[in-house]
């Protein structure tokens, strides 16, 4: 087997191989639309359909949010591609009603999984950065 054939017809796959390697978590970072804001704080997750919302009422803890989307443990997993309320706690966040997608759900351990969710609208965060100053910020 020649080497051109081990590395893939045009070496693409060898390029690809490097190009991931070469990443880490400052690059990944910079591709964010959104700065992140690690903070943790109450949310209250409810259905988005408002035919539903007074059938599930699940609090959580946020780990970060950004001006697109957060992440937050629960104690029970969150369905993957469901729209969902997010209610934050008023002393750290001043939003309207805030729907997101969730994009995944994963078990951190038994009674705990970590969710990532996307936001329909942008938030802004700039006020509750002046509220909380001493919160570390991630940008």
């Amino acid at each position: 087997m020649s080497e051109e054939r081990s590395r893939g017809s045009d070496g693409k796959d060898l390029e690809l191989l490097e190009e991931i390697e070469g990443q880490n978590v400052e690059q990944v970072a910079r591709q964010r639309l959104h700065d992140r804001v690690a903070v943790r704080t109450k949310v209250i997750l409810r259905p988005g359909n408002s035919s539903q919302v007074r059938e599930l009422k699940i609090q959580g803890l946020t780990g970060d949010l950004s001006g697109g989307g957060c992440r937050a443990l629960f104690p029970v997993p969150v369905m993957v591609g469901d729209i969902y309320r997010l209610e934050f706690d008023i002393d750290w966040l001043e939003a309207p009603l805030v729907l997101a997608r969730c994009l995944r759900c994963r078990l951190v351990k038994e009674d705990v999984f970590e969710t990532g969710f996307q936001f329909f609208n942008p938030i802004d965060l700039n006020p509750a950065r002046r509220r909380n100053a001493g919160n570390d910020l991630l940008d």
